[in-house]
């Protein structure tokens, strides 16, 4: 029997020239991989700053390990839990097309992975590639768990950029000695801000700028000279953006949340909870005899509360070409330092967003929409709640700290996440759409605060139509004093068409909007005492976060969510559920 897997109708010359692209190109007839990873969620023992907790991690490792996979890719990945702890993860960034059941905020797509369960995160990747990453999604669990996404381009498809000699992620986390599970929830009780954290992290290290038992635990970026190296920047951050610099070196901002922008250079970048970053790092093309702190600290423009105003260093190292050591670097050399902006440096923060812009080229177009179908107006701020009857609180003038979105603090349900509630057609109880498109009362957002500074409370949504097209604009107030925002939509990119300070003007403002190249990402800064207006396309079925990514202002409640009805033709439905999704 004939064996070949050619048809012998095949002309010999195709079938020579099909077997050389086999050659040549093993992969360019494959299908998408499907990768599978393993998460045991464990807990284990780290010492940080002379001291030693237990800490939630993933297989032990801290931060938790990479996903690798290409655009276009299937990922897999089967989560156990073994920890005390009811835990989900997200996957910060991924659209989620159609895959809403593997977005993972608890109690809005799932409920929590209780002790000893397990659920498969079940995904597809399309249409992004660069740096995203996953953390947990319940409480302030992500503190430690948490861990880098790297999205490569397809088989074949080069970076629109230099192609790097070597790639790495650098993650900004936040480290405090105490438990941060204790932290948030003594906040809560008493309606006071929560403990800062003791430390900022580069890839889980504090580096040397802290105590005297840190300098060990310092991360080292060992570097060749004459070399492009790409940096994945990962905010990882609890509760602080931050500013980041290499001294005596500047960087090029090739991407932003996996998507690339228009390249342009800086010596210092600003990088939010939840957004990343690719940057091009060129190395000096002859050994510097010398070694470069590369430094974060916070930039924090808030009345409210305090942050943690310290600063976490790692270490860029030349290697040396004339040394003939194994290790090729020299212990004692001049080490450089940069400087860093001021911590209330607005204006840095405003001229740093505004140099991002889409890419905006032909292989890679900024499909940003120049109609919309509905406008929103949503204001972000801090506000109080009362003080339970026969109880001391210690937030503002003996009130709670809330926060809100149109002045609604989002009540998160207990008994059913929000995505099984909209699929079964059981949100009686759940959920509410009725969520304000406006605010209902009006007032100066940026200047003085109105007589009644309490939130209200409850869970409510906004339902639109299968692609609808949707203008948002996002209103920092001043109550109880002006914060930025980072705010992170699940499920979808958008475009930032426009921003500016002090209250927006629908008359004004709209002339003055970016329809030609906008930056396109999944996590925006509502500036303090400003706006922003976003645009998207709801094509994606399903219920989607929105919150910002300061875990505080999350946690009193600045989050709500879209409900995205089905289109009409089958790839527009969102599919069942699967059988493992955990029970509430």
């Amino acid at each position: 029997m004939d064996s070949s897997p050619f048809p012998s109708s095949l002309p010999m010359a195709t079938l020579l020239l099909f077997s050389l692209a086999l050659l040549l190109f093993p992969d360019a007839t494959r299908a998408q991989q499907t990768r599978h990873y393993k998460f045991n969620i464990q807990m284990a023992n780290v010492t940080r700053l002379c001291s030693t907790k237990s800490i939630l991690t993933v297989n032990g490792q801290f931060p938790g390990p990479k996903i690798v996979a290409r655009e276009g890719d299937r990922v897999v990945v089967n989560v156990t839990n073994h920890a005390q702890y009811n835990v989900t993860i997200h996957w910060h960034g991924v659209r989620q097309l159609r895959s809403g059941w593997a977005d993972g905020p608890a109690y809005v797509t799932q409920c929590p992975i209780q002790t000893g369960q397990s659920y498969v995160y079940n995904f597809t990747i399309i249409g992004q590639r660069g740096t995203l990453f996953w953390h947990a999604h319940i409480s302030w669990l992500r503190a430690t768990l948490y861990g880098p996404i790297i999205i490569l381009p397809k088989l074949g498809l080069p970076y629109p950029f230099t192609k790097p000699y070597k790639e790495l992620p650098v993650i900004f986390g936040e480290w405090w000695k105490a438990d941060t599970e204790a932290i948030i929830s003594q906040a809560l009780q008493t309606g006071a801000g929560p403990n800062v954290s003791d430390a900022y992290t580069i890839n889980g290290l504090p580096g040397p700028l802290y105590t005297s038992c840190s300098t060990k635990d310092t991360f080292k970026l060992k570097v060749k000279p004459g070399k492009t190296y790409l940096l994945r920047l990962i905010n990882a951050a609890v509760n602080d953006e931050l500013f980041f610099s290499i001294a005596n070196h500047s960087v090029t901002v090739v991407d932003v949340d996996a998507v690339y922008v228009k390249p342009f250079d800086a010596a210092t970048i600003l990088i939010s909870p939840g957004q990343t970053s690719n940057v091009l790092l060129r190395t000096k093309r002859s050994y510097p005899m010398a070694m470069f702190f590369m430094t974060a600290r916070p930039y924090s423009n808030g009345a409210v509360g305090t942050y943690d105003n310290s600063t976490v260093a790692g270490i860029l190292e030349y290697e040396n070409p004339k040394s003939f050591s194994s290790a090729a670097f020299n212990k004692n050399l001049s080490l450089y330092k940069p400087s860093l902006p001021v911590f209330n440096d607005t204006s840095f923060a405003a001229s740093f967003s505004g140099k991002l812009r889409s890419l905006a080229t032909a292989q890679f177009p900024a499909k940003v929409l120049q109609t919309v179908d509905r406008r929103f107006f949503f204001t972000v701020g801090l506000g109080m709640s009362p003080c339970p009857a026969n109880q001391t609180c210690q937030g503002p003038n003996g009130s709670k700290f809330a926060a809100s979105v149109n002045n609604i603090s989002f009540a998160t349900p207990t008994t059913m996440a929000l995505l099984q509630a909209h699929y079964f057609g059981k949100t009686k109880g759940v959920y509410t759409t009725d969520f304000p498109v406006y605010p209902l009362m009006p007032f100066n957002y940026t200047g003085t605060p109105p007589n009644n500074t309490l939130v209200s409370n409850g869970t409510k949504v906004v339902a639109l139509p299968f692609n609808t097209s949707v203008e948002l604009v996002l209103q920092d107030t001043s109550i109880l004093g002006a914060e930025s925002h980072p705010l992170h939509l699940h499920g979808y990119n958008f475009f930032v068409v426009g921003q500016g300070s002090g209250n927006y003007d629908p008359t004004k403002d709209p002339a003055k909007f970016n329809l030609v190249d906008p930056v396109e990402r999944n996590t925006v800064g509502v500036p303090a005492g400003g706006w922003v207006a976003i645009r998207f396309l709801a094509d994606n079925p399903g219920v989607w976060f929105m919150h910002c990514h300061i875990e505080a202002h999350l946690s009193w409640g600045l989050k709500m969510a879209w409900v995205v009805q089905d289109g009409s033709l089958p790839t527009q439905k969102l599919p069942p559920p699967p059988s493992d999704l955990p029970k509430c």
